[in-house]
């Protein structure tokens, strides 16, 4: 929804005496993204042709920090500063692995750059702010509910996920700020879970703001790591009381090419036995890098089946940028 048409409710808002650092000071560093997809790209289906969130300004130079699926094939994108100056930006990189995504400005940002937060922190029961684009009114006080690991149905694997509440209204690509202003995390998801009570309790799903120091260099270099890629199979899947099933594929993927279904179960992956979602990107991965082979063992309608898939790079599918 528009900025202008919604904001968090006071009460929930950061009080800046609690904090030790300028509260709208570290605010500046958040900008509103705007990311324009060709309708023909290969994520348009199923992200849209037309992307907004947030970004966090990481150096003085206008780079800045994002989650990756608000950028991946965008072919122009918008910055919007705290005072409402709009300025190009490229999308410069994109990481499947931890799903982080770098923006370079195009033009002269002029904004605090966060320093990225190196440690173990935050910890369960920590206080942090959540903010995304547009200042005070469109931050969060919440709270660190859970350090664990993620598993995504889109073959992907966080190893120690940072867990918020109350959910953030616009999470994707906020930013995570610690006690100290520096940046904990890239928001990336809004998830429901059940407590003790069985009351529905929503969360944000944050990647870790450390994940980015290690890599930063190939990202900016090349686009993305700089090492062999994972097989992706183009596999959707879900998990259940009985192990995991196909929910869906990508179009022209190597699953759907390969003659999987929805519906089957997803019984082993190179001989290595499947019961959660985790496990099965982890057996797959394990098989090699990309353009490995990779043996799965399926169930249909009850009846066994083995199937081998020519898995690919999930890079090799989707629009390059236009400049690096």
């Amino acid at each position: 929804m528009p900025s202008s048409e919604w904001e968090i409710p006071s009460d929930l808002q950061p009080d800046p005496t609690e904090h030790e650092f300028d509260l709208d000071q570290v605010l500046r560093s958040v900008v509103a993204v705007k990311a324009m997809v060709p309708a023909d790209a290969f994520t348009a289906q199923t992200l849209g042709t037309e992307r907004v969130g947030s970004g966090v300004v990481i150096r003085p130079d206008g780079l800045i920090a994002t989650i990756g699926y608000l950028v991946t094939e965008a072919e122009e994108i918008w910055l919007t500063t705290h005072d409402g100056r709009v300025v190009p930006g490229h999308a410069l990189a994109y990481d499947f692995e931890t799903g982080l995504g770098l923006i370079q400005a195009l033009g002269k940002l002029a904004l605090p750059a966060l320093p990225i937060e190196a440690g173990d922190l935050p910890r369960p029961g920590d206080t942090c702010v959540f903010a995304s684009a547009g200042g005070r009114k469109h931050a969060l006080r919440c709270t660190i509910a859970a350090r664990q690991e993620f598993a995504g149905y889109w073959e992907y694997l966080l190893e120690d996920g940072i867990f918020t509440a109350p959910a953030h209204p616009s999470w994707g690509g906020a930013g995570l700020i610690g006690g100290d202003g520096k940046l904990m995390g890239i928001g990336s998801l809004v998830m429901q879970q059940q407590d003790g009570k069985g009351r529905r309790v929503d969360l944000n799903m944050v990647v870790p703001a450390s994940l980015l120091p290690p890599i930063l260099p190939d990202l900016l270099s090349y686009g993305r790591p700089n090492k062999p890629a994972r097989p992706w199979l183009g596999l959707y899947a879900t998990e259940d009381e009985e192990g995991v099933l196909v929910s869906s594929m990508a179009r022209q993927g190597p699953a759907a090419k390969g003659g999987v279904q929805e519906g089957d179960r997803i019984l082993a992956v190179g001989g290595a036995k499947v019961t959660d979602l985790a496990g099965l990107w982890r057996a797959l991965w394990a098989c090699g890098n990309a353009g490995t082979r990779v043996r799965l063992s399926l169930s249909r309608d009850q009846m066994p089946r083995e199937t081998t898939l020519a898995s690919i790079d999930r890079r090799s599918v989707l629009k390059a940028p236009r400049l690096h």
